[in-house]
């Protein structure tokens, strides 16, 4: 059943993948993505077929990781039986109060490791504060490709206590981008990783005002964010509020000008507060 469980999380992935091109890409790729999904569909057993169908009818977000004994998604205590069951994935378990399905989370697996902040601090935090901060802020970013510019990001946020194990993050990252590249036009790129668990969303910026090959397209801003599984909805807003943000030349002239990390915080800041709230 671990194979299953495998292949329905690839197909949560491409799923998503659909869903965030729908939203901000040009629709040129829809048909392979459609195609890549049909295929993997049909590699599901029918049971489990069913299930994945009936859940998703409902919600994109069909599969969901079990994190210290509770479903990530509606975070709910889960009994030491099926935790248990979880573990061993024998069998398909689904969560008692939101029924997706669930899955282990792999021993590691890039995790949330920052500073849990209480309810009276995070509601003081606005904006782009709420999951960003300014040692994630990475001008001048001495990048000469995807690659590079992702472990650059992904190292900042291991440095600064943000996110675990980089290196299992950044092969993350370039997995995602082999399904389907990141760059959204206007020399934006955002690559990102789904499911890494224990906190909230967090975002990392690079700018290089010269530009760098991404892909096959010059890039000069990379906002690299890791997504837990529930916010999956949420950064599909935040990307094509930062897209629309920064399709403005005079934003992206702002982040430019930025010479030090405090600068470019205090730009980024700005150019997104009437945007992101």
């Amino acid at each position: 059943m671990k194979n299953q469980l495998n292949l329905l999380n690839q197909l949560q992935e491409l799923v998503l993948t659909r869903d965030e091109h729908h939203q901000t890409g040009d629709g040129s790729h829809m048909d392979s993505l459609d195609s890549a999904i049909d295929d993997l569909s049909s590699r599901i057993e029918n049971p489990v077929r069913g299930l994945y169908q009936r859940l998703y009818k409902r919600d994109h977000i069909v599969m969901s990781p079990m994190v210290d004994g509770s479903c990530a998604i509606c975070r709910m205590k889960l009994p030491i039986s099926q935790v248990q069951q979880v573990k061993l994935a024998k069998t398909i378990q689904t969560c008692p109060s939101c029924g997706r399905i669930l899955f282990d989370e792999e021993g590691d697996a890039p995790r949330y490791i920052g500073e849990r902040l209480s309810r009276a601090e995070e509601s003081r935090k606005v904006g782009i504060s709420r999951f960003s901060a300014e040692s994630l802020m990475v001008p001048g970013i001495p990048a000469t490709n995807a690659e590079s510019a992702i472990r650059i990001l992904a190292t900042a946020m291991e440095k600064n206590k943000f996110i675990s194990n980089s290196e299992a993050l950044v092969s993350a990252a370039l997995e995602r981008e082999g399904m389907l590249p990141t760059t959204m036009g206007s020399g934006l790129a955002f690559p990102h990783v789904r499911g890494v668990e224990g906190g909230g969303l967090t975002l990392a910026l690079g700018v290089s005002q010269k530009g760098f090959d991404y892909g096959g397209e010059k890039v000069h801003l990379v906002f690299f964010t890791t997504i837990p599984t529930a916010v999956s909805v949420f950064y599909l807003r935040l990307m094509s509020t930062l897209v629309q943000t920064f399709g403005k030349q005079e934003n992206v002239d702002a982040l430019f000008a930025a010479g030090t990390p405090e600068e470019l915080w205090k730009a980024f800041m700005k150019t997104t507060r009437k945007a992101v709230k």
